[in-house]
């Protein structure tokens, strides 16, 4: 009898969490080019930190459906992985309404919880030439605060892999700084060439009139904010923020 009462309990235990439905790539696809919010677990074969991850997001995949308004889903050996997070699996990614943003904590589900609730939009600002000076007053010391841009182009390949990372360097940073991006081959071609981020991707850290180029290859969540919070001054050599092009210059 109580080997029995065990067993239940056993079998009503494991029951709390829901098995992730696996998606395959075209699947995700259609998934993510919808209107409805998505959350993947990118993750693979053999691998114990994956396994992990998915214990916890099954775990939490009611929370998730519910507070984020999600579909969530597992795609195991995506091709679609390096697209989002250049470390590859595992891999969680937000999805809203097509924008991601990649977590980069441990596998907690407080933490996951915690994270997509506080960034279900955006935190990313985009600049252009028209108002890169009015928002960040990067060239006079500024009263707008300290500002972390990213600069990209189309043809960037890199690029591309890199704006959910960046997203999630501003849900991460976003009541410290402002974190933006600049298309450096269109709309922000004059601001890159002032200042000398035509080559892409570029980083640059824009602090009471000084500016600190990233220029490290390490382009994880982690690295990024290290060096917004406190690696630019050991990092980077500061460099006076050039002032705006006169008439006569243009």
């Amino acid at each position: 009898m109580l080997l029995l009462v065990f067993i239940a309990a056993l079998s009503l235990g494991s029951g709390n969490a829901q098995e992730l439905r696996r998606v395959d790539d075209t699947e995700l696809i259609q998934l993510l080019t919808g209107s409805n919010n998505v959350v993947v677990l990118f993750n693979k074969n053999n691998c114990q930190r994956c396994l992990d991850y998915e214990n916890v997001v099954s775990k939490i995949q009611p929370q998730l459906e519910d507070t984020l308004s999600a579909n969530v889903v597992q795609a195991v050996d995506s091709n679609l992985v390096s697209i989002y997070d250049p470390s590859k699996e595992p891999a969680l990614v937000f999805f809203r309404r097509g924008i991601p943003i990649l977590y980069h904590g441990e596998a907690n589900d407080d933490e996951i919880l915690d994270f997509f609730n506080d960034n279900l939009e955006p935190a990313v600002k985009e600049l252009s030439d028209d108002n890169f000076e009015h928002l960040t007053q990067a060239s006079t010391g500024a009263t707008t605060g300290d500002w972390f841009v990213f600069f990209y182009s189309a043809e960037c390949t890199v690029c591309q892999r890199l704006y959910a990372v960046w997203e999630s360097v501003g849900g991460t940073l976003k009541r410290k700084m402002n974190i933006a991006r600049m298309n450096s081959g269109g709309s922000g071609i004059s601001t890159a060439k002032r200042l000398g981020a035509l080559e892409t991707p570029a980083f640059i850290f824009l602090r009471q009139g000084k500016m600190y180029h990233y220029m490290t290859k390490e382009y994880s969540p982690e690295a990024f904010i290290l060096f917004a919070e406190k690696g630019y001054s050991s990092k980077s050599h500061p460099q006076k923020v050039p002032e705006l092009p006169s008439v006569v210059d243009l």
